[in-house]
C-alpha cells in the first residue's frame, strides 16, 4: 500500500500473492446481509475469543509506515502494557508473504483491501469478534461488514481507515466540475492527464465502461469477463498518450499539479487537501459514474502469540481520538462516526474535507478495492484473475 516520503506520503500496491488460493472461491457482495458470499475460507469455523485476557506483555504488527506511530502507540502501552514491535511494509505483497502460514510470530497485519481477501483465503488470518471492540458500533455501517474483510457474514478483521479515488482537476481549466471520468480519456487532453500507477486503475476503466458502454454488462468492476476485461485494457492503452506520468506516490502528483504539467488526475484526497494549502487552484468530485476506494482493516493471525494485546490494540484504533488521530496524520478518512468530532477539534472543517461525515448513500458511489480472482458471481470460472491484471498492467504501462 504504501512507500511513506515523511508522514502522508505514501502509495498502495498490490501483486500476486495467493491469487491462485483465492481463484476458486466465489465472489459476490451482499450488503443487505453483510460482507461477501464467497465460499467459506480454511478458518471460518474457528471460533474468536469471547473476552479478553490479560495482556501478554507484548505485540508483534505489521503495518504500513507509521501505523504504529509513537502519538498513539505510547499512551497505548502505558494503559494496556502491551509493548509494541512492529514491522514496516512497502507493498501488499510483502504483507501476504510476511503473514505466510497465519503469522507465527507476527500478531496483526494492516492488511488493504486488494491484499485481505488473499490473507482470508489462505488461512493467515482468522475470525474476530466484533463484540470486543465497543467502538465498533459506532462504525460507519458500511465498514461494519465490507466485503473485503467479512465473508458469510464472519468477521476476519476489524476495519480501520479508508478513502475515495476521486478526480482531481485544475478549476481555472475547469471552471465548472467534471461531471464524467471520460475526460480522462478525451484525446483534446493529451499529456495533461495523470493516473495512478497500478493495476488497480483497470478497474477505475472498467467503472467508467460500466456505464459508457452497458453492453459490456459490466456489474463489479472487479469481477471481470475476458471481454469486458479487454475492453478495460483497450481504454487504458488508448489513453496513455494522454498520461504525463503516472503517478506512484501523492508527492509525484502533487508536484503535477503544482507545475502545471497536468489539469486532470485520479487522486485521493489527501492531495487535493495538500494542493489546496498551498494555493493551488484545483477541486475534486466524484463524476457520475462513482470511484473506486480502499479500505485497511486490522487483522488478526491464526497463528497470533499475543491475541489479548491485539484484542486491546483493536480497541485501542478504533476509538474516535485514535482513529482522528491516524486519518489527520495520513490524510485518510476514518470509519468511526463519532471521530468527525476529534478531526474537528484538531484541524477545523476536516471531516468534511475527508468525507468523514458522508452519508450512507455515499458508498454506493464506491467500488472498494478486493482481489479480482478467476470466479465469477454465478460460478462459472470465466472472470479475469489477479495475475492476468498484473501482466496487462505491465503491457498498458511498458
Amino acid at each position: 500500500m504504501r512507500s511513506t516520503e515523511g508522514p502522508a506520503v505514501w502509495v498502495r500496491l498490490g501483486t500476486l500473492g495467493a491469487a491462485a488460493l483465492i481463484a476458486v472461491t466465489a465472489c459476490g457482495s451482499n450488503t443487505s446481509t453483510g460482507g461477501s458470499t464467497a465460499a467459506p475460507p480454511p478458518t471460518a469455523g474457528m471460533k474468536p475469543q469471547t473476552s479478553i485476557g490479560t495482556g501478554e506483555g507484548q505485540l508483534n504488527l505489521i503495518a504500513w509506515e507509521g501505523y504504529t506511530d509513537d502519538s498513539w502507540v505510547k499512551p497505548f502501552t502505558a494503559a494496556t502494557g502491551c509493548v509494541v514491535n512492529h514491522k514496516y511494509a512497502g507493498t501488499s505483497d510483502e504483507m501476504f508473504t510476511l503473514m505466510d502460514g497465519g503469522g507465527g510470530q507476527y500478531d496483526m497485519v494492516s492488511a488493504s483491501g486488494n491484499a485481505s481477501i488473499r490473507l482470508i483465503y489462505a488461512g493467515d488470518v482468522k475470525p474476530m469478534n466484533t463484540a470486543l471492540i465497543p467502538d465498533f458500533n459506532d462504525f460507519q455501517t458500511y465498514f461494519k461488514a465490507p466485503d473485503y474483510n467479512t465473508i458469510g457474514g464472519i468477521h476476519y478483521g476489524i476495519s480501520l481507515q479508508w478513502g475515495p479515488n476521486v478526480l482531481l482537476y485544475n478549476t481555472k481549466k475547469f471552471p465548472i466540475a467534471p461531471t464524467s471520468w471520460s475526460v480522462i480519456y478525451d484525446k483534446q487532453y493529451s499529456g495533461l492527464v495523470t493516473v495512478y500507477g497500478d493495476s488497480m486503475t483497470i478497474a477505475d476503466a472498467a467503472l467508467y465502461l460500466a456505464k459508457a458502454q452497458p453492453n459490456l454488462g459490466i456489474k463489479d468492476p472487479y469481477e471481470l469477463t475476458q471481454k469486458q476485461f479487454d475492453a478495460a485494457v483497450a481504454l487504458l492503452k488508448q489513453q496513455k498518450p494522454l498520461i504525463n506520468k503516472y503517478w506512484g506516490s501523492a508527492t509525484d502528483e502533487i508536484s503535477l499539479f503544482q507545475n502545471n504539467d497536468v489539469y486532470l488526475g485520479a487522486a485521493w484526497p489527501y492531495q487535493t487537501i495538500q494542493l489546496k494549502l498551498a494555493g493551488a487552484p484545483v477541486a475534486e468530485t466524484i463524476p457520475v459514474e462513482g470511484a473506486t476506494g480502499w479500505g485497511d482493516t486490522w487483522m488478526l493471525g491464526t497463528k497470533a502469540p499475543h491475541p489479548n494485546c491485539a484484542y486491546m490494540w483493536t480497541k485501542w484504533v478504533s476509538t474516535p481520538t485514535v482513529q482522528a488521530e491516524q486519518a489527520l496524520f495520513f490524510g485518510e478518512t476514518p470509519v468511526n462516526t463519532k471521530a468527525c468530532a476529534e478531526m474537528e477539534k484538531q484541524s477545523a472543517g476536516s471531516c468534511a474535507q475527508y468525507h468523514a461525515d458522508a452519508a450512507g448513500t455515499y458508498f454506493n458511489t464506491i467500488k472498494f478495492w478486493k482481489t479480482p480472482i478467476a470466479t465469477c458471481p454465478d460460478g462459472t470460472n470465466n472472470c479475469v484473475p489477479y495475475a492476468q491484471w498484473l501482466t496487462a498492467w505491465t503491457s498498458i504501462t511498458g
